[in-house]
This record gives C-alpha cells, structure tokens and sequence, in this order.
C-alpha cells in the first residue's frame, strides 16, 4: 500500500524542480547555508506541491489513463489506490503544504499558490488548447526558478527567465511529439490526450527546432551580458555553452532516432551522455563562478582558458 503512495506522488518527477535551485547558484551563495537551506526548502514545498497537482491530474484523467499503454499503470487508472483514498492523501500534502507557507518569505508563498493555481487551470481546461497547453507547461518551469529567487530574496536575470521559457518549451514540444509517434491506435488518441488531434509529427518538429534555438541562443547571450560579466567579474561562462548545445542535440537524437521524448525525466536520469554532460556543465560553472571561494581555482581558470 505505501508503494502504491509512493507511486501516486511520482518522485522521479521532482527531478524538475531542480530548476528551483538556479538562482541559488548563479547568485553566489551555493556555499552559503544561510541561503542553501531556503533554497532545500524551496525544492521541498514545489514537490509536494507537485505531487498534489500529479494527484488530482490522475483523479481528472483517470478514464483517459486506463487507455494509455503507460499511464494505465498508475495507481489510480489501475485501481490500486481508491479515488477516494486518493482524495484523503491530497487533503493532508494540502495542509502540509499550507503550513510550511506561514514559515516562508510572502512573496515565495505567491509563487507557489499561483503554481498550484495554474496547474489546476491547466489539468481543467488548458490542456485541451493546442499550443496553449505547452505555454502553461512552459510558466509552470518559469515559476519554479522564480520561486528559487524569491525563496533567497536575490534578483534573476532577465536572460536566465527567457532560456528556462525555451527550454520547457523544447521539453514540453518534445514530450507531445513522442506521445503522437509512440501512438500505435490513432483512434485512441483523443481518449489519451484531446489535445494531441490538434498537433502533428510535423508541426512539432518545426516549433521543436525554433525553440531548440532560442535557447542555446538565449543561454549564450546570458553568459556574456552585461550584468553576468559584472556579477561574476568574467566572461568565461560562454565556455558552458557548447555543454547546452550537446545537451540539447542529444536529446533531440533521442527523440528522433530513439523515440524517447515522451518522459524528460527518464532520459534526464537514465541516459549516461546527458548525465555527464548535466555533470560537467554543473561543475565548470561552479569552478567558474566560485572562483574567488575556492584558492586554487584562479590559478586552474588561467590555465585551462584563454
């Protein structure tokens, strides 16, 4: 039974809110506990607030699941766990969300009631209106690195806003173009997501590679701005690019030579390139950005880069 539970809230799912802690590190303070703790926190709230959205959405989609190849697997379609005790178990991540809040900055607690909010939107009625549906999924992202600002109180770059809003478009675009190409039974489509009849391998694709762009351009352009290079003292972030750039190309040959687009998270946590990549990306930018924290690191950075 607590599997079962354990499978409702979806925790490989939490994987997303990771994006909770890009203020944190590109603000400085990552060796700072005063600001790292908020900032665990912060991780903390957005999964059980996404663990309640992932309830309702399966308690709203349950008919929808049951026809899924995949999604009939899910506690609720498969009938492993009641709607009713479902309902029980949101009622409590609720309360405990609520009350974490009174302990948090207000602005912070925004956030994350209007995360929650467009959520419930989305799984009512967005997410049947084609392209808008991608845009909420997209806001939904942007909310999260906002609500790791506003967790620490430091200020996020405007650039930093623009490639989180491509980046989950290029996720959210992705995960829509694999559902249509993994669709075995057209006549099912409608039943597993309405949306997917106002879409098209092709019509993905284009946006796909527009918004692929935009965000290695978006990135580029934000490790050379004008204010990254005064907050850092250096303009040597721009050598992090080429690991987006093969982050991005590689998933994309996942997508289209593997068909695997469909779980962003399986292909960020199982696919050992884009883990190294991710790894080694993480790691330049903080020896780059923590430069002055850590003696030895100057010395490195002269070497290593022009």
């Amino acid at each position: 039974m607590i599997v079962n539970f354990v499978k409702l809230i979806r925790p490989k799912q939490w994987i997303k809110n990771f994006f909770v802690f890009a203020p944190l590190l590109f603000s400085k303070h990552v060796f700072h506990l005063e600001y790292l703790i908020p900032s665990i926190a912060a991780f903390i709230l957005f999964s059980l607030a996404s663990s309640a959205v992932y309830i309702i959405n399966d308690i709203l989609d349950v008919e929808a699941d049951r026809v899924h190849p995949k999604k009939k697997y899910r506690p609720i379609a498969s009938g492993e766990i009641a709607i009713k005790e479902a309902l029980i178990f949101l009622a409590v991540l609720i309360i405990i969300i609520i009350a974490a809040l009174f302990f948090q900055r207000r602005v912070f607690s925004f956030v994350i009631i209007l995360y929650i909010i467009t959520n419930l939107v989305y799984s009512l009625r967005v997410k049947s209106i084609v392209l808008l549906d991608v845009f909420f999924i997209s806001f939904g992202f942007m909310l999260r690195v906002l609500g790791g600002a506003a967790a620490i109180a430091v200020p996020i770059s405007s650039w930093m806003v623009l490639t989180t809003i491509f980046i989950s478009l290029f996720l959210a675009i992705s995960k829509r173009r694999s559902e249509l190409s993994q669709t075995v039974n057209l006549e099912n489509i409608e039943k597993q997501r309405k949306v997917l009849r106002e879409y098209s391998v092709e019509f993905a694709d284009q946006i796909n590679t527009i918004v692929a762009a935009g965000t290695i351009v978006s990135y580029a352009l934000y490790t050379v701005s004008e204010r990254t290079v005064a907050t850092f003292g250096t303009d040597k972030l721009i050598y992090t690019t080429p690991f987006v750039i093969y982050g991005i190309f590689r998933y994309m040959y996942l997508m289209h030579q593997k068909n695997m687009g469909e779980s962003p998270t399986t292909i960020v946590t199982k696919d050992i390139p884009i883990i190294l990549c991710v790894l080694i990306w993480f790691i330049i930018s903080l020896i780059i950005i923590y430069r002055e924290s850590i003696p030895f690191i100057p010395q490195l950075i002269s070497k290593l880069l022009p």
